[in-house]
């Protein structure tokens, strides 16, 4: 078995700043892709970025310039560094991975349960 457990997540005002964690623990061979995604009420879940084994990332463009992606490979772990936060970055942000818990297994793709971020004034 393989969790995923974010934290990072809270209220914060135009233009602050928010750092999300993701760490996984279970079963794991390898991690190929990590990344976040987000979910706002009454909308479907999007990409927000995403960064692979080798250490490339992809961003969607609404954040491109305020959001960073790294990950620790040595902690199973992702982040999230978003700057200049806007009131449409609010929404649910979930952890996701591709994770590999035996070399004989094909990877596979989990969750984590979400973090709000809400941004206000």
């Amino acid at each position: 078995q393989v969790q995923l457990v974010e934290s990072g997540g809270g209220l914060v005002q135009p233009g602050g700043s928010l750092r999300l964690s993701c760490a996984a623990s279970g079963s794991i061979f390898s991690i190929n892709a990590l990344g976040w995604y987000r979910q706002a009420p009454g909308k479907q879940r999007e990409l927000v970025a995403t960064i692979n084994s080798g250490g490339r990332t992809n961003y969607r463009d609404s954040v491109k310039g305020r959001f960073t992606i790294s990950r620790d490979t040595a902690k199973n772990a992702v982040y999230l560094q978003m700057n200049s936060l806007k009131t449409e970055d609010t929404a649910v942000y979930y952890c996701n991975a591709v994770i590999k818990s035996l070399e004989s297994l094909p990877f596979v793709t989990y969750w984590g349960q979400g973090t709000q971020v809400t941004v206000s004034s």
